[in-house]
């Protein structure tokens, strides 16, 4: 439900998603070089496909936060009001 504040306390989790992303990528990488080191070419296997997804997953953040400030209603706009129909009906059966 919008409290009709939203543009001002709106706050998007991209920088943290990015600062993850790239943490991740960072432990996968030291994975990628352990398990080859250690002789477990499976498990280095593994951690690379983590590596791949995960700077995928921050090429995209990155995408969106170039990608600017999409359209937030204005103070004109007033706050949506919580839908007040009645519940529909309980379907199970009664015992």
């Amino acid at each position: 439900m919008r409290t009709g504040d939203e543009p001002i306390s709106a706050r998007s989790p991209l920088r943290l998603r990015l600062g993850l992303a790239l943490f991740g990528a960072a432990c996968a990488v030291v994975g990628v070089v352990a398990f080859a080191a250690a002789g477990h070419p499976g498990w280095a296997g593994v951690c690379g496909a983590v590596v791949l997804v995960a700077l995928a997953d921050a090429g995209l953040v990155v995408r969106r936060m170039r990608q600017g400030a999409h359209f937030q209603p204005g103070r004109d706009i007033p706050p949506y009001h919580p839908d007040e129909s009645p519940p529909p009906p309980d379907r199970r059966t009664p015992r």
